[in-house]
């Protein structure tokens, strides 16, 4: 479980640091204003789904039933 919790922090902080990159960069790039807006909202939902996805694999592996639209197995019964 240690290593999962580390595995966590490493991907927030490499998350994070592309997020916090993209906002460096993004002023650079000769866009007009709109769409520099709708990419940043797309870059952060894109870093929290994956944060969310890793975050249910981890509960997964702790042995807490995960479901929802993100779960990525699926038990049919019958």
């Amino acid at each position: 479980m240690i290593g999962a919790l580390i595995g966590l922090i490493i991907l927030v902080i490499v998350i994070g640091f592309l997020f916090w990159a993209f906002q460096q960069l993004l002023p650079l790039v000769p866009i007009a204003e709109p769409f520099k807006t709708i990419l940043r909202i797309l870059l952060a939902g894109i870093c929290l789904i994956i944060v969310i996805w890793f975050i249910m694999i981890l509960l997964g592996y702790a042995g807490v039933s995960v479901g929802g639209p993100l779960a990525l197995h699926r038990n049919f019964n019958g």
